[in-house]
């Protein structure tokens, strides 16, 4: 039998790849156990040093890994996983001083600057729904029926869509029961009627989609599944298993549509481009007539001339 030079080339090459393949997803592999490593010790000081130490890597290159495999940062995930357990004890009644230690910060001052870029508002109101938030609201006739918008002095915080003003301001309300929410005027908050109109322009009229502060707040788990999809470019559309894959919860299908149904910021975080493996529409909060509709709209505006 004659061997070839050709044949031992390419036969080395895919004995390389496979591999180059094997080592990659045993990398990933020891990511996602220092990231499980990090959601059981969340409340443990956990430098960066310590973490790479695990993997015998430069702190440097382990954080671009660990970025590269898991979606943020060590320090980002761990403070998310921490905020998530600080909010589910206040939640649950816990008080304030025990919740902030229980959940790992040492500190009142620390805690309070992690909780108000998490939730957009400090721990007492959050556990008090809001109470003594201000929240200034417009509505608008959109090419979708009716839309609320809302916003904290941190960004927008809510925009739904309903079948008249009153029911939106009952499903602002219900979301923030005991906030002091208030109707937006130009003289007080020009930046949210500027911001509804830009986001009316974008349903109505195919305008590009505003960039808009947002004041986004929910479980970790949410959190990443919300923060991807803005990620997700106009006109592009997955399923719900792809976006589980892609945030490295391919078994979590179920929690990332359960994740999609809570979005209480519609179109700004565009949870309407996740559809069924099938291809079919799924859920949407707000309609499926709605949803297709949007889908329609960003398909003819980013399709070729």
């Amino acid at each position: 039998m004659t061997i070839h030079i050709s044949d031992l080339s390419t036969k080395s090459v895919l004995a390389e790849q496979d591999i180059c393949e094997d080592k990659a997803h045993k990398q990933t592999t020891r990511l996602i156990n220092i990231a499980r490593y990090i959601e059981e010790n969340a409340e443990q000081t956990l430098t960066l040093a310590t973490l790479a130490h695990q993997m015998n890597l430069s702190p440097s290159r382990f954080q671009r890994l660990f970025k590269q495999a898991i979606g943020v940062s060590p320090k980002v995930y761990q403070d998310a996983i921490r905020m998530d357990h600080f909010k589910q004890s206040l939640q649950q009644g816990s008080d304030i001083s025990g919740a902030i230690y229980a959940a790992g910060y040492g500190s009142i001052s620390r805690v309070y600057g992690e909780a108000t870029r998490s939730m957009g508002m400090t721990p007492k109101a959050y556990r008090a729904g809001a109470e003594g938030e201000q929240i200034s609201y417009a509505t608008t006739i959109t090419s979708l029926g009716p839309m609320a918008m809302a916003a904290t002095k941190k960004g927008v915080c809510f925009v739904q869509f309903g079948d008249t003003q009153t029911v939106l301001i009952g499903q602002l309300k219900d979301e923030f029961p005991n906030a002091n929410i208030t109707e937006s005027t130009a003289q007080d908050t020009p930046e949210l009627n500027a911001w509804i109109n830009a986001l009316d322009q974008h349903i109505s009229a195919n305008a590009p989609r505003p960039d808009i502060p947002l004041d986004i707040r929910g479980t970790a788990f949410q959190m990443k599944v919300w923060q991807f999809l803005l990620s997700v470019r106009d006109g592009t559309v997955l399923s719900y298993s792809e976006l589980a894959a892609a945030i490295d919860k391919p078994k979590a299908v179920r929690a990332v549509a359960s994740a999609c149904g809570k979005n209480r910021i519609g179109v700004l975080i565009p949870c309407h481009r996740v559809l069924r493996s099938d291809g079919g529409m799924g859920g949407y909060r707000w309609g499926l007539e709605r949803k297709h509709a949007l889908l329609g709209k960003e398909k003819s505006s980013t399709a070729p001339a």
